[in-house]
């Protein structure tokens, strides 16, 4: 069995962040856990620090990822930023001075497209499930991130469970269900488990999830985006070259201000917008079939037709996508000629002639004064 000792061993020999210290006394090990034979460390450098750190961190995980008994190593590097000096840093404007990041280093993907949303509850997860099954089942090989490491959601979306195996080359093998190959931080931490980490180290995670992960030619992946505008959006947005993002909202008037905050974001960060998608947007009574728009109704239409985006369609509040969602049989999955599905095979079959007429894209060169 593994334990502290071995660790410390093992990256004794190699510089810390002052290029000199053994890292295993340079004082910046902030974080150590092993379970099942997988070796978990965080490494505190300044933000500073950050970019020069690099090689250092791969040695600590190769170094570690080499111990007998280590099934594989995630090593993530950890700073603190003041929040004025983050904010400044996002509203730098893209193409001066010098590029953090030229690509993904997710090779063989061939389009990286992200699913968000200006706030949660929008059923934005639930979106991003069956946007992936839709265009697995349209032929697309397609591969889905789980990048919401606060709240991972597809693992219970597609009846997953346990922990992804690896490969010769020690990365991380996705799940595969429905034709979808599917990566989550959910299969590698407990469910009751709180991730509480600052925003270096979630960025970090987000790298190496797509990174250090078997997706093998991908013509699609669909990135599930935690809500808001965040760390994680901009890490995704300065450091992978995604080919455009979908808005989820419903109608209502304050899901729709959120809205407008992520479509601006993206503006910001030069990723196009694919369209707006409209969820939970009317309801029918399993009953009498009667429609009841509970959020009131069209407001995601209006709001794409006013920001000049495409309106991607419509998808019910309805007791059958919740059941199915809630089993780990996304409705796409269960019935794909169900009514309640076809608003999402339609939002696939658009994306799908989206991406067609979208060229490969590189990375942003995000600034740096």
């Amino acid at each position: 069995m593994l334990n502290n000792d071995d660790l410390l061993d093992a990256l004794a020999k190699i510089p810390g962040p002052d290029g000199r210290t053994p890292l295993a006394s340079s004082g910046a090990l902030s974080g150590v856990n092993i379970r099942d034979g997988k070796v978990f460390l965080s490494i505190s450098v300044t933000p500073e620090q950050a970019t020069q750190c690099e090689p250092m961190r791969l040695a600590a995980e190769n170094a570690l990822k080499a111990l007998p008994g280590a099934t594989g190593a995630v090593v993530v590097l950890t700073a603190e930023r003041p929040p004025q000096e983050a904010a400044k840093e996002a509203q730098r404007p893209a193409a001066q001075g010098h590029a953090l990041s030229q690509g993904s280093g997710a090779d063989g993907i061939r389009k990286i497209i992200a699913v968000a949303s200006g706030k949660g509850g929008v059923g934005k997860s639930t979106t991003s499930a069956n946007l992936a099954i839709g265009l697995a089942q349209l032929g697309l090989k397609v591969g889905l991130l789980d990048a919401d490491l606060f709240g991972p959601s597809q693992p219970r979306l597609f009846g997953l469970s346990g922990r992804p195996d690896m490969n010769e080359g020690h990365a991380l093998k996705p799940m595969e269900k429905y034709g979808v190959k599917v990566m989550s931080i959910g299969f590698l931490v407990p469910d009751d488990a709180a991730i509480v980490w600052r925003g270096p180290m979630v960025m970090s995670a987000l790298t190496q999830l797509l990174r250090d992960v078997a997706w093998g030619e991908l013509d699609v992946l669909v990135v599930d985006m935690p809500p808001g505008t965040g760390d994680t959006q901009l890490t995704m947005a300065q450091n992978v070259g995604l080919a455009g993002a979908v808005i989820v909202s419903t109608p209502q008037d304050l899901a729709l201000i959120d809205a407008r905050r992520g479509v601006a974001m993206f503006n910001q960060v030069h990723v196009p917008i694919l369209g707006l998608f409209e969820n939970m947007s009317y309801f029918l009574c399993p009953h009498c079939g009667g429609r009841t728009e509970i959020f009131a109704h069209g407001g995601a239409r209006a709001e794409a037709e006013k920001m000049d985006v495409p309106f991607l369609g419509e998808a019910p509040l309805d007791l059958m996508i919740r059941e199915t969602s809630d089993a780990g049989l996304p409705v796409l999955a269960r019935d794909p000629e169900a009514p309640q599905a076809k608003p999402y095979l339609a939002l696939a079959e658009k994306i799908r002639d989206a991406l067609a007429h979208e060229p490969a894209k590189r990375a942003p060169k995000i600034a740096v004064e």
